[in-house]
């Protein structure tokens, strides 16, 4: 019966996560809504969170969501030739400017449950490619806990906020795990708690979808990495972004701190984590 209930909840998590990115996708920003992202422009989030103004310049329009929590693709290091697994690829954001790294003898996959994100990627991809003369993307629809990718074939997996969202998080970190080479490495941007959430915070669907509910301890987060059979090579706890929010009036942040206790921030609560590991 637990299990049922189990499954049924996921499902529900997973249906409500997709519908709220299906209407992001369609509005082309996810800014000054239920987001990760805060309530100022797209690009100045990325460029607060180190993306260099001639890797924005490059992508194309619309790419840029807005839904970042870190810099992954720094933390990665990209090298030429290497193949890289995007997941929760959204409009293409991340997959692009790891393209331009690894170029045109790699190659990257963006993986996203959302068809209409998916549609989007690959409308971008296009112009991506008119403009860069890079041919190396390719975006496929799928779950991160289920990943369409052969085992042992990814030099790297990248994600950037999109972890926490998934009600299976140790079967996310089993599934990259199988995906990757051995001495494959893994690069994550995520959101995580320092202490537990008031529960009317956990119980919010807007939360839930601007990251924030779906996340777990840091303590957790590296349990389950180490579980997974990786090695942690490094994890950072980023708070600037999350006071970032606080100064933008972000509508998630407006509705959380009614629920935090008098004087708290949420930034007492809530970090970005940027992760390195590898497979052994």
């Amino acid at each position: 019966m637990n299990n049922e209930y189990n499954q049924k909840k996921n499902y529900d998590i997973r249906e409500t996560i997709r519908k709220a990115y299906s209407e992001i996708a369609k509005q082309g920003n996810s800014c000054c809504g239920s987001s990760c992202c805060g309530n100022s422009p797209s690009e100045l989030v990325a460029s607060n969170l180190g993306y260099n103004k001639e890797e924005l310049t490059n992508l194309p329009d619309g790419a840029n969501l807005g839904l970042s929590c870190g810099n992954p693709v720094v933390i990665a290091s990209l090298k030429a030739g290497e193949v890289v697994l995007d997941l929760g690829a959204g409009g293409g954001f991340d997959v692009f400017i790891s393209a331009q790294k690894v170029g045109p003898t790699g190659r990257v996959i963006g993986v996203d449950m959302t068809p209409d994100m998916v549609y989007k990627a690959r409308h971008n991809a296009q112009t991506f490619k008119e403009s860069s003369g890079l041919d190396n993307v390719e975006f496929r629809l799928g779950e991160i806990e289920h990943l369409p990718i052969a085992d042992e074939s990814i030099d790297v997996v990248i994600s950037n906020c999109v972890i926490n969202l998934s009600p299976d998080k140790t079967q996310v970190w089993r599934e990259i795990a199988r995906v990757l080479k051995p001495g494959g490495r893994v690069s994550i941007s995520d959101l995580a708690l320092l202490k537990p959430l008031p529960d009317a915070v956990r119980e919010s669907v807007r939360a839930l979808v601007g990251c924030i509910a779906g996340a777990v301890l840091v303590d957790e987060t590296r349990e389950m990495i180490r579980s997974a059979g990786l090695i942690i090579v490094d994890c950072k706890l980023q708070s600037e972004y999350i006071d970032l929010i606080t100064t933008c009036s972000d509508p998630l942040y407006l509705e959380v701190s009614k629920h935090l206790p008098p004087g708290a921030k949420l930034s007492n609560y809530v970090t970005s984590l940027d992760i390195l590991a590898r497979k052994p």
